[in-house]
């Protein structure tokens, strides 16, 4: 088993209410000298969604019941059948509906975010210098970079935008 003893201690920390201190080509630029062709190419390819891997599997079964539990509350939400007859993790999905219900959209990436680091930290676990732990940073760097690109300024303009297309939908519908 590969250690990165240099490497991760190198590395700056990353938090969920922090900002981004490095963005993924840096990372990767960090890693190429000191893990294997066959670790960098994961590396290199690795997303949200990935499957296969040190610590990968283990967040790919959480990730995807999260984003399966994130239908069904939605789905809720807006009053239709949940899918397949129902939620198969009630626990998850009360996670999710408290982190994201009566909040902004902005509070509820936010929340959801935290709740995905959590997994890693638990999914890294007292891995500190191996496979584990550079796959976990890796994850938690793409979190990362998802949330920045959340713009609050740019949301709002765009809901603006939205509704102000609506209402005049509306208006035209109404005069005809």
């Amino acid at each position: 088993m590969a250690s990165y003893y240099y490497l991760l201690s190198s590395l700056p920390m990353l938090k969920a209410d922090g900002e981004l201190p490095i963005t993924y080509p840096d990372f990767l630029k960090m890693c190429r000298s000191s893990v294997s062709d066959a670790k960098y190419t994961l590396l290199e390819n690795l997303t949200l969604s990935s499957d296969k891997g040190p610590l990968v599997s283990d967040w790919a079964v959480f990730y995807k019941a999260l984003m399966k539990e994130l239908t069904v509350y939605r789905n809720r939400r807006l009053d239709k059948q949940p899918q397949s007859g129902g939620t198969e993790n009630e626990t998850l999905l009360k996670t999710v509906t408290d982190a994201v219900s009566g909040k902004n959209p902005l509070e509820a990436e936010k929340a959801l975010l935290a709740l995905e680091m959590k997994k890693l930290d638990e999914l890294i676990g007292l891995h500190y210098f191996d496979d584990h732990a550079l796959i976990g940073y890796a994850l938690k760097l793409k979190l990362l970079e998802r949330k920045n690109i959340f713009d609050q300024k740019k949301g709002k303009a765009e809901m603006t935008r939205i509704l102000d297309g609506l209402q005049k939908q509306i208006l035209i519908g109404n005069q005809e």
